[in-house]
């Protein structure tokens, strides 16, 4: 009975750290294809941190300079037009339990665009964002269970609404020097870029 109850412990202890595993965020295709986009705009979050500790605003501006940076070191380009991929970035700053789920449904206003979109985004900003309301994923994009103080980026195809790319990094996002943590977490996340 004992080796029984060690048999079946050791079996959801081993079940329990593969699902805990970083998993891909990536197909082959997908990389292949984004290694062929040379342009990028973002899709708007109208998700605000809620959390008063934090500035909403500052922090994406943040987020967006160092994308945006990263972005230029791996040769793409903004274009607000006719993009090849769109950035959606989600900032999970608010305690409360989620998970950042299959398909993502955005919930962009129909008849007023540009209404919620915030400051930070003002140039950035794929001109039709407001067409896009489901983005899918494939088999190779991984659900990434909500965590407070941390950002997911997808990266989409703009054609097909496909999720191509998911990031995010393991740490999370210090009060402290919260611009330098910023900073440092996107940058963490790039370097898993394909």
């Amino acid at each position: 009975m004992k080796k029984l109850k060690l048999l079946i412990t050791t079996i959801m202890a081993a079940a329990f750290l593969m699902s805990c595993g970083s998993g891909s965020n990536i197909s082959k295709d997908s990389s292949k294809k984004l290694k062929n986009y040379d342009t990028y705009s973002y899709l708007p979050n109208q998700d605000t941190i809620l959390n008063r500790d934090y500035n909403n605003d500052r922090v994406h501006e943040v987020i967006i300079s160092t994308i945006n940076n990263n972005m230029a070191s791996e040769d793409f380009a903004i274009d607000n037009r006719q993009p090849d991929v769109l950035v959606y970035v989600h900032t999970m700053f608010d305690e409360k339990v989620d998970v950042n789920a299959n398909p993502v449904y955005t919930n962009f206003s129909y008849y007023r665009p540009g209404l919620y979109i915030g400051p930070y985004y003002e140039d950035y900003t794929y001109e039709n964002y407001f067409t896009i309301q489901r983005i899918g994923a494939d088999g190779a994009i991984r659900q990434i269970p909500y965590k407070e103080k941390s950002i997911v980026i997808d990266f989409i195809d703009r054609r097909t609404n496909q999720i191509l790319w998911r990031g995010t990094a393991d740490e999370e996002i210090g009060s402290r020097r919260l611009e330098r943590d910023l900073r440092n977490y996107v940058d963490e996340i790039f370097k898993k870029f394909p």
